[in-house]
């Protein structure tokens, strides 16, 4: 197959320039809710806490999946892979092919994009659902099927367009198949394995119980030393409406685990280390868990 791959650099920089920052104001804005007593300033950190760490592991996938974006032709198949979205298009299936300053209305764009990574699907008046793999917005092209449009970002869309039309004059040898894969086929497959449903439902069940736990006991305590020192002295008391960081964390240092987890487990070869980063998660949350036992039985 010929590969004809999107421009990267320039997103792959912007994604990684996003997610350190987003990163350093999650940590930061975690310290300060760490440090700051409980009130409305509190929970305002907390929010924030989330609001910067939410779209990291987003950005996460969305750099990898521009890594391995390529669209590759040959007399068969057009086949556009974008992380871990693949789709095959028989070549006798394209309608057409052509730049977006041939639509008569201009192209309605995602409306969560960055450089390297405009994804979504929009609709259009005049050509109907349009799915974007693309990287940029000034070498878009449009591949028409009869299921949808594809907007696509061949670095060099006059080349991708000149070897389109060489494989629609030399014709196909056989009639391709058509496939879609997307991301969720990882979770499926991981899901019919019991060990693996069983690690995500115990830690679900530990951070929702452990978030239930303390937040009914919060009201019954006024303080509580946030942890223990090198001798195994508790450290200073603090306010009890504090012990909510413990079950916060656990649950985001879960969810991390989980998703690094499914990026291994879409290799079978890999899929040995995705178990036992789920079953460290799990025992991550069932520490926690002891660990907020420990701080509310205590004395202080």
């Amino acid at each position: 197959m010929n590969a004809f791959p999107p421009a990267r650099q320039r997103g792959l920089t912007v994604h990684l320039v996003v997610m350190i920052v987003l990163s350093l104001a999650a940590a930061a804005a975690f310290w300060l809710a760490f440090n700051t007593p409980v009130g409305l300033l509190f929970a305002l950190y907390l929010v924030l806490f989330l609001a910067m760490v939410i779209p990291v592991p987003i950005l996460a996938y969305r750099f990898y999946a521009l890594t391995r974006a390529n669209y590759q032709l040959d007399r068969n198949i057009l086949r556009l892979t974008w992380g871990l979205r693949v789709e095959d298009i028989p070549v006798a299936d394209v309608e057409w092919i052509r730049p977006v300053k041939g639509l008569l209305a201009p192209l309605s764009l995602p409306l969560f994009r960055l450089p390297g990574g405009i994804l979504g699907v929009t609709r259009q008046w005049d050509i109907g659902e349009v799915e974007f793999l693309a990287s940029a917005t000034d070498t878009l092209l449009l591949v028409a099927t009869p299921r949808c449009v594809y907007a696509i970002s061949p670095e060099d869309p006059n080349r991708f367009a000149a070897a389109f039309q060489k494989v629609i004059e030399m014709g196909s040898l056989q009639r391709g198949e058509s496939h879609s894969q997307y991301p969720s086929f990882v979770i499926a497959i991981a899901w019919e394995n019991l060990w693996v449903r069983y690690l995500w439902l115990t830690g679900l069940f530990l951070n929702i119980g452990a978030l239930v736990w303390v937040s009914v006991l919060i009201p019954t305590a006024q303080q509580v030393p946030l942890g223990f020192g090198p001798d195994g002295a508790p450290l200073e008391v603090v306010p009890a409406a504090r012990l909510i960081l413990l079950p916060f964390l656990s649950a985001v240092l879960f969810s991390a685990g989980w998703l690094l987890g499914l990026f291994f487990y879409r290799r079978p070869d890999q899929r040995v280390q995705s178990i036992s980063l789920w079953s460290s998660s799990t025992l991550m949350s069932l520490g926690f868990l002891i660990a907020i036992f420990f701080i509310l039985t205590t004395p202080h």
